[in-house]
């Protein structure tokens, strides 16, 4: 059995590798990548402790719910991308600040 130190280090350097990719990059799919990894290194907490401390379900439910946010977020997040390409011809966040009204 892994110890869960290990897995919360593995979620732990996925998030950072996360929040680095969202706060270092322009380009609005490698941010949008950076969301997913932080929620996904999360969602790995979250069913480590669940299954480390109380064997119980709630860590895979919040797990779940997670997903279904993520699920969400890449409806409305390809929705912005591809609106922002067909406006400026670029997913660069940069232009995202011309189209202010």
């Amino acid at each position: 059995m892994i110890p869960i130190g290990h897995i919360l280090a593995v979620g732990a350097a996925m998030f950072c590798i996360g929040l680095f990719a969202l706060l270092s990059r322009r380009n609005a799919v490698a941010v949008f990548m950076g969301i997913e990894l932080m929620l996904n290194a999360a969602n790995l907490n979250f069913v480590a402790f669940s299954h480390y401390h109380s064997q119980s379900i709630d860590g895979i439910v919040a797990a779940v719910f997670v997903i279904m946010l993520a699920a969400a977020e890449f409806a409305v997040a390809l929705a912005l991308i591809l609106s922002l390409y067909q406006t400026f011809r670029s997913v660069h966040l940069d232009d995202a600040d011309e189209m202010k009204g």
